[in-house]
């Protein structure tokens, strides 16, 4: 009699496909282990790429810093402004406060401008203002300049305190006035000045400069405009007084 074999036995066809599904899986796994592969070697390449990329730019970095760390710092050149010229009212206004500072009771008693090279003066504007101040109470006077120059060696620009001295109300040549009596701008002097005999002046010598002194008149009561046709009084060609209250011509005193 024959023996039935105890080890289980399949069926051709299952056994057909048990195998195939293996060989498909066996295949599988090595085409991604060579896509593994040469995702590594590119990744490998690119980092290797990278990195000689940023070693050739620290370099570059190290050897411009080198050359030029023996340079001095390049500093920007300050801008030269040219000079501010304003007419006598907007520089008597700043120095003004600025007297107000130094004494509560100062006063004006001569407003002049000087001549500089940043102007002539034919529009009633200079770049330097001087404005003397004498206080009463104190029995000192002081001056204060105002400057917009531009020119060699003159003033820092703005307004700058003169040195005090001693004061005398009773010395005719430093009268003090009330500011409200300044009602007219050296630009609107000029103007009247121009009408009696300036214009004349400024046709045959064009470059001629005109400076401004206001001050006090005693006898008369008149705050007054003279207008000077020429770099100082002495030397002047014409000198025209204005009242400085109403504009009117006073006389010629040159």
């Amino acid at each position: 009699m024959k023996t039935a074999s105890l080890a289980p036995t399949e069926p051709p066809a299952m056994a057909a496909e048990m195998l195939g599904t293996a060989l498909f899986t066996s295949r599988n796994q090595r085409n991604r282990n060579r896509q593994s592969v040469r995702r590594g070697t590119l990744y490998a390449s690119s980092y290797a790429g990278l990195s000689a990329a940023l070693v050739i730019m620290l370099l570059a970095l190290l050897t411009a810093c080198s050359s030029d760390s023996g340079k001095p710092a390049e500093t920007a050149k300050p801008e030269v402004k040219g000079p501010e010229l304003i007419t006598a009212r907007s520089a008597f206004q700043k120095l003004y406060v600025a007297a107000r500072g130094w004494n509560q009771d100062a006063k004006p008693y001569r407003l002049e401008s000087t001549a500089s090279s940043d102007g002539k003066g034919q529009d009633g504007k200079w770049a330097l203002w001087r404005c003397n101040f004498a206080s009463a109470a104190q029995r000192s006077a002081k001056a204060y300049s105002w400057s917009g120059s531009a020119a060699d060696g003159a003033p820092a620009r703005g307004v700058n305190p003169g040195t005090e001295d001693s004061y005398s109300p009773s010395n005719s040549s430093t009268q003090v006035f009330d500011m409200a009596f300044l009602k007219i701008d050296s630009d609107q002097a000029f103007a009247t000045a121009q009408k009696h005999g300036g214009d004349k002046i400024l046709e045959k010598a064009p470059d001629t400069p005109v400076i401004y002194v206001c001050d006090w008149n005693r006898n008369t009561s008149e705050l007054i405009w003279h207008v000077i046709y020429g770099a100082n009084r002495e030397g002047a060609k014409l000198t025209v007084a204005v009242n400085a209250s109403t504009g009117e011509f006073i006389r010629v005193e040159k």
